[in-house]
């Protein structure tokens, strides 16, 4: 996952705001109006992730809620924004489908049960210290899980978006390739042409909204504008009940309570290790990015964040929500809009409480189609072909690990493309150079005299060993002259390199100073700052 730096969030030189309740009483206002925007954001998104996923609308909305209000105080992050996302639509639709078996409510019932113990592991795994293992995964295959939960997103929203969701068609359509081919009879068979044009337009207003001036799409966000603009047509047009949202009246009568009873089964069980293994990723990934945008250059708890999500997960599908993460493209926001603290996130969660209790009759209006529209282009944001040709620029096997993930994601499941992904790197490192003795492990040394220290890479590195070499990095004294010494080291992948520069980064920020040498004993594979690395002679084993 890479996040640019966000154009509002400039490195500040004043003190670090007061975190808790002095954080309260001293940044109300930023955090406020943050909050404020951010819920307006977050509401046509949290409704639409829900109509995505085959779960209750009201389901998107008990996650923001208390992804706000809740998961912001017990997380590691201060300025991450927590609610449903579009990369678990995938995993939700998946479980609910294969654990209802027809029958979507009951499967969303038994989807939640699972969500609850995620919830506990998460929180457990929090208490253990597990917030390393972010520092396991090859970033090409985390780029391809995106990029084919983009593409998935795309398919099943297309058909929503021209109102053909419920159409025999579209039902019968068997797996990824039955909904390609099920593309000509929606647009060929359209129900209404009204609803088409919202979702049309829904996309449209996705694409041109960035280039409106700032000050419009600080205020009047993109999720909002697309919203009313859908439900002005849909009233104008007197669009049938079917293609509209079903928000319940009475919100707290419409909470429903997971299942258990098949909580020990397979099925429930692989589930579980998938929300497990992607929320938790993604969450700890979207926390690492943000804290490079962080003005005071705070560093996020990793482990506290596995407690949050942890929290959050538990409350939000005991009560009948869809599961959370740490969602990126809100906490980008977040910074840019000024938020200063963890409280615009409860303020955020704060607003969607009152909207979705004050005007659930106003949200019955919005189209479904409009809410399809937004999700497609999020989907095509994560699939973006820009994306692949990042990935082709740091080297020809890291465009193989992202294309093999993403097509065996799309087309068999989101965890045998993770598996075959990461498999793949694997077996392609150890044929570079990384012994078998060396997957999980590597050989380090450090010389220190005095403010110098010397870290020295004595054998190959891979995306497999780096929790290794992390642990040995953090356990190194702080503000010190650090050189990392790349002379000895066998193969070194992107993902190692990548990961390194990361951490020199965090090593500066703290007041040290990180050069890097003897990369001239290696060849670089691409042009990229971050290229795998070559030895010229013969790998330390």
């Amino acid at each position: 996952m890479s996040v640019e730096p966000a154009s509002g969030a400039a490195r500040e030189t004043g003190p670090v705001p007061r975190d808790w309740l002095p954080g309260l009483a001293e940044n109300w206002k930023s955090d406020l109006m943050s909050g404020f925007v951010l819920s307006l954001i977050a509401l046509p998104l949290c409704l639409g992730i829900a109509i995505a996923s085959n779960a209750p609308p009201v389901a998107g909305i008990i996650a923001g809620i208390v992804g706000g209000m809740l998961a912001g105080f017990l997380s590691g992050s201060h300025l991450t924004i927590n609610g449903p996302a579009a990369g678990l639509i995938v995993i939700v639709l998946g479980s609910v489908a294969e654990l209802g078996q027809g029958d979507i409510v009951k499967g969303f019932q038994y989807t939640t049960a699972v969500v609850v113990v995620v919830g506990g592991l998460q929180i457990v795994l929090g208490f253990l210290k597990a917030g390393k293992l972010t520092n396991f995964f090859n970033l090409s295959v985390i780029h391809g899980m995106l990029a084919g939960i983009g593409i998935i997103i795309i398919l099943k929203m297309f058909h929503v978006a021209v109102g053909m969701d419920g159409s025999q068609a579209v039902q019968n359509a068997e797996g990824m390739l039955g909904l390609i081919a099920a593309i000509p009879h929606s647009i060929a068979n359209m129900e209404s042409r009204i609803v088409a044009v919202i979702g049309a337009s829904a996309l449209l207003i996705m694409a041109i909204w960035p280039m409106m001036p700032k000050a419009v799409g600080r205020f009047i966000p993109a999720p909002l504008a697309l919203a009313v603009l859908g439900l002005v047509l849909a009233s104008s047009f007197n669009v049938d009940r079917k293609f509209l949202l079903e928000v319940p009246l009475d919100f707290f009568g419409a909470l429903k309570f997971p299942d258990f009873s098949k909580i020990f089964t397979f099925v429930s069980i692989k589930y579980i290790f998938i929300f497990l293994f992607v929320a938790s990723l993604e969450s700890l990934l979207t926390a690492s990015a943000i804290d490079k945008q962080d003005p005071w250059n705070r560093r996020s708890d990793m482990d506290r964040e596995f407690i949050g999500k942890g929290a959050g997960n538990l409350v939000s599908a005991g009560l009948g929500g869809l599961p959370m993460i740490a969602e990126v493209v809100r906490s980008a926001a977040n910074i840019m809009n000024g938020a200063r603290t963890r409280w615009a996130n409860f303020f955020h969660g704060t607003f969607l409480l009152v909207f979705v209790l004050a005007m659930p009759g106003v949200l019955n209006l919005i189209p479904v189609a409009a809410l399809a529209g937004m999700l497609i282009f999020i989907g095509f944001r994560l699939a973006h072909p820009r994306e692949f040709a990042h990935v082709l620029k740091i080297g020809k096997e890291e465009f193989m690990y992202m294309v093999v993930t993403a097509m065996i994601v799309v087309f068999v499941d989101l965890l045998a493309g993770v598996v075959a992904g990461t498999a793949l790197a694997m077996a392609t490192n150890i044929a570079r150079g990384v012994p078998a003795g060396r997957l999980f492990t590597a050989r380090t040394a450090v010389d220190q005299q005095g403010d110098n220290v010397v870290f020295k890479l004595n054998s190959a590195a891979g995306f497999h060993n780096f929790m290794n070499i992390r642990s040995k990095l953090d356990a190194l004294p702080k503000g010190r002259k650090l050189k990392i010494d790349f002379s000895g080291a066998g193969f070194v992948d992107h993902t190692v390199h990548e990961r390194l520069h990361d951490f020199a980064r965090e090593y500066t920020l703290a007041g040290g100073t990180v050069t890097m040498q003897g990369k001239n004993n290696h060849t670089p594979y691409s042009a990229h700052r971050s290229a795998a690395l070559v030895p010229r002679r013969k790998p330390a084993r």
